[in-house]
């Protein structure tokens, strides 16, 4: 018996791994998150029981799963996006260790990765941005030390800022020092869902865009100058004078060997 975390993907239910979706289609119990979860990512599925866990306390999902194992039967415990970010799988996983329950986590598309994609974005650009960070909005509970989202602003990198659409204004102050404000910034609603929508603009502009969308919740904030940048280099990875193990290429007058 395994309990298996399975990254559902931001929300098409076709942007899920091949493994997680034989997972959900095989495993007898299924327990997903179903406040972020489509139900059509369950079609096809043959288990015995399926919860939404969405109205559950960590106690009540926990004894779920303790029950799975007495019976013996594996369980697809599905979350959003890839489980590992923001999943709230760590105190699950604590508590298996200490039940003796074994797990597994199967990856899933982040929500990060769903709107660079409608965004039409590569989010590390030569000489524009190498780093991309992932991050929150401190609300319910605070950020650790150094991790404000001032001190990490600080880098200049390509930022994915979570659980922060509510708090804009806040957030604008906090990059425009370490930004500027023509830096470029998005807001994307339900990315790759039905009623996906998103808005980009300027840190000078972005809050009356945003404000005029009415996104309230469920939105993930992307800022960095590699959003819309056409002014860039060409990688070194397909530059045909370029040697690497694939290809020989051609030297120049800087090669040393």
């Amino acid at each position: 018996m395994t309990v298996y975390f399975i990254g559902a993907g931001p929300g098409d239910p076709e942007l899920i791994t091949v493994k997680g979706q034989r997972l959900i289609r095989s495993c007898p119990v299924i327990l997903y998150a179903g406040s972020l979860v489509p139900e059509a990512l369950l079609d096809g599925h043959q288990a015995s029981l399926v919860v939404n866990t969405a109205e559950l306390h960590l106690d009540e999902i926990v004894a779920l799963l303790q029950a799975a194992h007495a019976r013996g039967e594996d369980v697809a415990r599905v979350h959003s996006g890839d489980p590992s970010l923001y999943g709230a799988i760590g105190e699950q996983i604590r508590h298996l260790r200490a039940l003796s329950i074994p797990f597994e986590i199967i990856p899933g598309v982040t929500a990060t990765a769903a709107c660079a994609a409608l965004l039409e974005s590569e989010l590390t650009l030569p000489a524009v941005s190498q780093t991309v960070i992932l991050t929150r909005y401190a609300s319910k509970s605070p950020m650790p030390e150094g991790e404000q989202l001032h001190d990490l602003a600080r880098h200049g990198a390509t930022m994915a800022i979570h659980l922060g659409v509510q708090h804009l204004p806040k957030i604008v102050g906090d990059l425009l020092p370490h930004y500027g404000a023509s830096c470029p910034i998005a807001v994307v609603h339900r990315a790759s869902w039905p009623d996906q929508d998103w808005v980009l603009g300027t840190l000078a502009d972005i809050e009356a865009k945003v404000s005029a969308k009415g996104f309230r919740r469920t939105a993930l904030i992307l800022v960095g100058r590699v959003l819309g940048a056409d002014d860039f280099a060409d990688s070194a990875l397909y530059n045909e004078r370029h040697r690497h193990l694939f290809r020989a290429g051609v030297a120049d007058d800087t090669d040393s060997r």
